[in-house]
């Protein structure tokens, strides 16, 4: 495998990167004419690593006999839950409404004659943890403060990992377009001898999901256990289109 060629071709994807046309050699240069022989590939390639992000998306619930009186007691809630978060060390850009819900709940008709109207409400949070061994520890803060329902966990990266284990998972792709366009090369009697275009068709994140098992009175001061959340490692998939040039083999 000719490894100037295999260079060339993940520095042709770092510069799609960083954020050009996605195309590289086009045929539209000045002076330059397509290739009388081409092969053409398509390649995926993927990169994964352990998360160092992790957002749980919690919910505090409330129900009453008017719209005021839920709207109270959400609010009510709400200020526990982001004081003791606070206390905890999650920053107020950290904490973050999802979702803000107060609407009535008629009875069924057979119940009309003795039941009034309910009003039940809910608010939702999205909770930003750098520290993706303090998830539990962070779910039992929430669960202490009111919170209701734990809803989701989610592992993911930050911003500088992803963009590193693309670029990862890039150099792998045209790797692997390499080696089956060498293959399909050598199969017709053609020698691949650059590369004419290249582009980018896919990125996928693929984040890590786990189902939170909590204890009724963790967290609450009551000697529950505490809530462990097992983590697993996050995968980058990506996909590039090449078109090489070749010529007949020797």
């Amino acid at each position: 495998m000719d490894r100037r060629l295999i260079g060339a071709l993940a520095i042709v994807a770092v510069v799609l990167l960083a954020g050009c046309a996605g195309v590289a050699g086009s045929s539209d240069a000045p002076g330059e004419t397509e290739p009388e022989r081409t092969v053409e590939v398509t390649a995926s390639g993927e990169a994964t690593a352990e998360p160092d992000r992790a957002t749980v998306t919690v919910a505090v619930e409330a129900r009453g006999d008017s719209p005021q009186a839920v709207r109270e007691e959400l609010a009510s809630d709400d200020e526990s839950l982001r004081a003791a978060l606070a206390d905890w060390g999650l920053d107020d850009d950290q904490i973050r409404t999802t979702r803000y819900d107060v609407r009535e709940e008629r009875p069924y008709p057979e119940e009309e004659r003795n039941e009034s109207s309910q009003y039940v409400g809910v608010h939702q949070y999205e909770l930003e943890i750098h520290d993706v061994d303090a998830v539990g520890e962070v779910i039992d803060v929430s669960i202490g403060a009111g919170a209701d329902r734990v809803q989701r966990v989610q592992f993911g990266l930050s911003d500088e990992r992803e963009s590193e284990l693309r670029t990862t998972a890039f150099e792998n792709a045209v790797e692997n377009a390499d080696a089956n366009a060498r293959t399909l090369a050598n199969s017709t009697g053609l020698e691949i001898v650059d590369v004419y275009t290249i582009s980018t068709t896919n990125h996928h994140v693929s984040p890590y999901r786990a189902e939170p098992t909590v204890a009724e009175d963790a967290g609450n001061g009551g000697g529950g256990v505490p809530t462990t959340i097992e983590s697993g490692d996050v995968t980058v998939d990506v996909e590039v289109h090449v078109v090489f040039e070749a010529e007949s083999g020797s």
